[in-house]
């Protein structure tokens, strides 16, 4: 299998049909493929083999796209790395990775200028720029110009073979490069086009950055049934919904911030989206307040995913979330979850422990990491970190991440139930629970909470209106910190642990301070 095959198809036998819409540039998939055998055939003429590790460092853009399917046919390795990379944690993923050139852009040369001389197996004339003149960086679009447009010489290209290397975010630690091979790949083609219900005339919307696993799960399904796949770059809850209304998007990929931005957009409306015939919601679990707007305004298009980029996923399908909204899912084609102690034993149903799993989505490894994936695979079982149950029915239901999890004299005190219960709040837009220390009770509950546009709420007030409400005394929390906006990976997820460190500061206004 050689996912690389797929673009040279559509554009054979859908060469008009629009594959790639980035703000206003349109491609259509024989133009892309032609972008793309250009780049190809210039890798090639630079010696660039099978199994070589390409390094990007850019911001959303067409060319983020060309080098990942340039690599494919080539069999050489995509390795998109973060351009909010700076220092140490730059140079330490290309010398990882084993990248033999870097592509980047403009905005980041101050940056990768700083750490080449850290980076000594990577050749001078092997940096690229895609856009701009900079002395130390070849032109990107020269390469594409000396090459011809004609497929790349065959190349053998097998299912087990490396397609790209994502790197974890990792809100702890440094981040691990998680291997994919062309037959991972195809396979998220075709089983997401199926859990989305995605057809060949689907219009679809990636609204995050294109180096993380989430947009392979949009895009890989797009390029396989050869449908329109549009993304953009730092788009707010307004834009968000102008996209979607002008381009008759009918498919969308969000993280719960994104979604709870397009809700409260002053541009909002039904009508508006009423193009739209699916979202998932993923990367975080989404409070069921908002959840629950959402359908009300759209019915029967909300699906919720949940997985690691190391690979088990599960979906809510929109037919389930009736009956289930506070699930996310039960598991994709072919892979098999469970729940287990800390003994590896498995629970019944109703019980909370971790969820581990197994299937063909499965990663390759920890590039160069035997022993890490060797902790994170046992006996064929990925573990995952996160709590959870499975109710009588099957479907997975998320409690919390055990790092998360907060132990007050005793006690195990999941931080999304108390999450659950401030989000009704009427002034409250977003919230996250933490655990700070305590001499009494070892750890004890924190709330930090965004409020809605207009609000006035005091933290006082909400701190009282919280513990009157929470179900046990043990959730009850000892503060509330109001902020403008959480802090957040690259990839939607709120940082608790700075959260955290802000408090212990005393960074923060606080309802004791009131």
């Amino acid at each position: 299998m050689n996912i690389g095959g797929l673009l040279p198809r559509h554009a054979k036998f859908r060469r008009d049909h629009p594959a790639l819409v980035f703000r206003d540039e349109r491609l259509d998939f024989a133009s892309f493929n032609s972008r793309v055998n250009r780049l190809a055939n210039g890798f090639l003429k630079l010696g660039i083999k099978k199994g070589d590790k390409i390094a990007t460092v850019l911001n959303n853009c067409l060319e983020l796209l060309e080098v990942f399917w340039a690599a494919a046919k080539i069999g050489a390795v995509a390795v998109p790395l973060s351009p909010l990379l700076r220092g140490k944690g730059l140079s330490s993923l290309i010398s990882d990775s084993d990248a033999v050139l870097v592509i980047t852009e403009a905005e980041a040369t101050g940056f990768l200028d700083a750490v080449r001389p850290d980076l000594p197996h990577i050749p001078p004339e092997r940096y690229y720029l895609v856009s701009g003149e900079h002395a130390n960086y070849v032109d990107y679009q020269s390469l594409k110009a000396g090459s011809n447009d004609l497929e790349p010489d065959e190349i053998d290209i097998r299912r087990h073979d490396p397609v790209n290397i994502i790197y974890s975010s990792g809100t702890t630690g440094l981040p691990k490069g998680i291997v994919h091979t062309h037959g991972i790949r195809g396979l998220y083609s075709s089983t997401f086009a199926s859990s989305w219900r995605m057809h060949p005339e689907s219009i679809c919307l990636h609204t995050g950055s294109i180096i993380f696993n989430g947009a392979f799960m949009l895009m890989m399904p797009a390029m396989y049934l050869g449908s329109t796949f549009v993304f953009g770059r730092h788009m707010d809850g307004r834009q968000l919904v102008e996209i979607v209304e002008k381009e008759k998007i009918t498919h969308i990929t969000t993280v719960p911030a994104q979604l709870i931005a397009m809700l409260n957009a002053s541009n909002f409306s039904p009508a508006a989206l009423s193009s739209l015939e699916a979202i998932c919601c993923m990367g975080a679990p989404l409070h069921k307040k908002h959840k629950e707007a959402w359908n009300r305004h759209l019915p029967g298009t909300y699906y919720e995913a949940y997985g690691l980029t190391e690979g088990f996923f599960t979906v809510l399908d929109k037919n389930d979330f009736i009956r289930k909204p506070e699930s996310v899912g039960c598991p994709t084609p072919f892979t098999e979850i469970k729940i287990v102690d800390k003994q590896g034993r498995e629970l019944p149903a109703g019980k909370v422990g971790e969820i581990i799993g197994r299937g063909p989505l499965a990663m390759a490894g920890y590039y160069k990491q035997p022993e890490l994936t060797g902790q994170a695979v046992v006996k064929g079982w990925i573990h995952s970190g996160d709590l959870g149950f499975t109710d009588d029915d099957g479907f997975l239901h998320l409690v919390d991440r055990m790092k998360d999890m907060i132990i007050s004299g005793g006690i195990n005190v999941y931080p999304r139930d108390i999450e659950e219960v401030i989000i009704k709040h009427p002034s409250v837009r977003d919230v996250a629970v933490y655990g700070v220390p305590s001499e009494k009770w070892g750890e004890t509950p924190v709330a930090a909470v965004v409020l809605r546009k207009d609000a006035e709420a005091a933290p006082r007030e909400i701190l009282a209106w919280v513990n009157e409400r929470v179900e046990a005394r043990f959730q009850k929390v000892k503060d509330v910190v109001v902020l403008d906006e959480f802090p957040r990976t690259a990839t939607g997820k709120v940082l608790k642990r700075t959260l955290r460190d802000l408090y212990r500061k005393k960074g923060v206004k606080s309802a004791l301070d009131s």
